[in-house]
């Protein structure tokens, strides 16, 4: 049997349908999971059966996040938010860290997942962070690695992808600032944005700020490698 993955949902102002992106699925069947999307649904009993039926978590990228939850108002670069999906996301992530279950996130995963243990976030890294910036959002194929990530030996990512020094893609105007002491920054890019953290205390959360999914279905071994570790980390969770 394939581990259950569920996949967080996006969702556009004024329309009533929810979407996910094709890479995020192709991946997690590539890795050998089997995906499904996870509508916004706010009920408690909703979302800890959710929690308990899924082996895993995919937590998808996205639009911005409501500044509020994290104790600050909006910045005049703070792009749209979906209410609905912070809440839902919100209350899932903490569930499934509750059940000790498997946790990927990308992007504004990544940044979701930090607020959910208690951490907070540049909104508009172009103008909240001081010196100069890589550019994080390449001109280029989503597929393209476009600047490198500096990962610690020893780390989760390290095993993942086999190096210290990893070529990302890039698309994002926010990112992770504070980072709770229960968390590892497991990848820096040069400029000192935060790239990636992963639990020190569960088998497999790991949040990233940049797209394995659309480099793992191109071929890139080490974000594959990514993807294989978390369905693996999943298929043992189903298995118990």
């Amino acid at each position: 049997m394939k581990p259950i993955i569920g996949i967080t949902a996006s969702k556009e102002l004024g329309r009533e349908e929810y979407a996910i992106e094709m890479a995020d699925t192709e991946a997690i069947l590539q890795a050998g999971g089997l995906p499904i999307m996870l509508p916004h649904l706010l009920e408690d009993k909703d979302i800890d059966q959710i929690a308990n039926r899924i082996d895993g978590l995919f937590a998808a990228g996205g639009y911005d996040i409501d500044p509020t939850l994290f104790g600050e108002e909006p910045h005049p670069n703070l792009g749209v938010i979906i209410p609905s999906r912070d809440a839902f996301e919100l209350a899932l992530i903490r569930k499934v860290l509750e059940l000790g279950k498997p946790i990927l996130a990308v992007c504004r995963g990544a940044q979701i997942l930090n607020i959910a243990i208690g951490g907070d976030m540049y909104q508009d890294i172009n103008t909240q962070m001081k010196g100069p910036l890589l550019q994080h959002k390449q001109q280029a194929p989503k597929s393209h690695g476009s600047h490198f990530v500096h990962i610690p030996e020893g780390s989760l990512l390290h095993r993942l992808t086999g190096t210290m020094k990893l070529r990302v893609n890039s698309r994002h105007h926010q990112a992770n600032r504070h980072v709770p002491e229960t968390y590892l920054v497991c990848g820096t890019a040069s400029d000192g944005v935060i790239e990636a953290i992963e639990s020190k205390s569960h088998q497999f959360v790991l949040g990233v700020q940049w797209h394995p999914e659309n480099m793992a279905i191109a071929g890139d071994e080490p974000s594959l490698g990514i993807f294989k570790g978390f369905i693996e980390a999943c298929t043992e969770e189903g298995d118990e």
